[in-house]
C-alpha cells in the first residue's frame, strides 16, 4: 500500500482533510473516516486516479461531513489534563525536576522531565502498561482454553482493537488500556478464542464467551465510546 500526498478538500460541512492510499490489491475506491487522525481516508485501486476518488467523495459528502462532526474532540496529553486508565481518570502532572519517566502514584500520572518530551512519555507509558497487562491476561485465557500463544504485542491502530495471525501472534491497541477492566476483558478473550478458531462461527462465539462473561456489555461500551479512546493523546 502507497500513500499519497493529503489534501484538503471543501465539503458541504466544511474542509475535510483527505488522506490518500493506492492499494493494488483493492477492487474499488473505497471511503473510511480515520477518527484517531479526524480525517478521511480514501482507498485507489491501482488503476484509478484521484478524480474517481473525489467523484466519489462528493457523491457521500454528506456522510463524511456527518462522520466527521460527530467525531468527539481531541484530547491530547498535557499538565492537568485527564487521562483514563481502567476506565478511571487520572490526572496529568508535569514534575520538571523529578527523574523516571512517568509513574502512577495515588490515581495521578506523574512525568517527569522536559514538558517537550511530556506527550511521548506519557504514550510510551501507557503503551509500557497495555503491553504488560494484556501479555497477562492472554497468557492466563490461553492456558485456560489450552491454547499455545506465541507472543502479544500492542500497537496503535486505527480500526481495530485487536487482532490474531495464524502463527499465535496476539495484537492489542494499546488504547484500549483506557476502556473499562470488562471492556480489556473481553477483547482479550475474543483475540485468544481466535488462536483456535479464524472465523467468527459458532465454535468460535462459544469459546469466547466461555472466557469471558461480557461480550454484550463491551461491545456496548466500544461502539458507543471507542471513538473517544482514538481522540486521545
Amino acid at each position: 500500500m502507497k500513500e499519497l500526498p493529503p489534501e484538503s478538500v471543501a465539503l458541504p460541512g466544511g474542509p475535510a482533510q483527505i488522506c490518500w492510499r493506492r492499494h493494488a490489491r483493492a477492487r474499488r475506491i473505497t471511503l473510511r473516516i480515520d477518527a484517531r487522525e479526524g480525517r478521511v481516508v480514501v482507498t485507489l485501486p491501482g488503476r484509478a486516479g484521484r478524480p474517481a476518488g473525489l467523484a466519489l467523495l462528493r457523491q457521500n459528502a454528506g456522510w463524511v461531513s456527518e462522520r466527521l462532526a460527530a467525531l468527539p474532540a481531541s484530547a491530547p496529553f498535557a499538565d492537568g489534563a485527564s487521562v483514563m486508565i481502567d476506565g478511571v481518570p487520572h490526572v496529568i502532572r508535569h514534575a520538571p525536576d523529578a527523574a523516571g519517566g512517568a509513574w502512577l502514584a495515588d490515581g495521578v500520572l506523574h512525568v517527569a522531565g522536559d514538558a517537550a518530551f511530556l506527550r511521548r512519555r506519557v504514550a510510551d507509558f501507557l503503551r509500557a502498561e497495555a503491553r504488560r497487562r494484556f501479555a497477562a491476561q492472554a497468557a492466563a485465557k490461553a492456558a485456560q482454553a489450552g491454547l499455545a500463544l506465541r507472543r502479544v504485542t500492542v500497537k496503535d491502530t486505527a480500526s481495530r482493537w485487536g487482532s490474531c495471525s495464524s502463527d499465535g501472534v496476539v495484537m492489542f491497541c494499546w488504547r484500549l488500556l483506557m476502556a473499562p477492566p470488562h471492556v480489556q476483558d473481553y477483547v482479550v478473550a475474543h483475540e485468544v478464542a481466535h488462536l483456535r478458531h479464524m472465523d467468527h462461527g459458532r465454535e468460535f462465539w462459544a469459546l469466547t464467551d466461555a472466557l469471558s462473561p461480557h461480550r454484550g456489555r463491551a461491545s456496548a461500551w466500544l461502539a458507543r465510546e471507542g471513538a473517544r479512546l482514538l481522540r486521545v493523546g
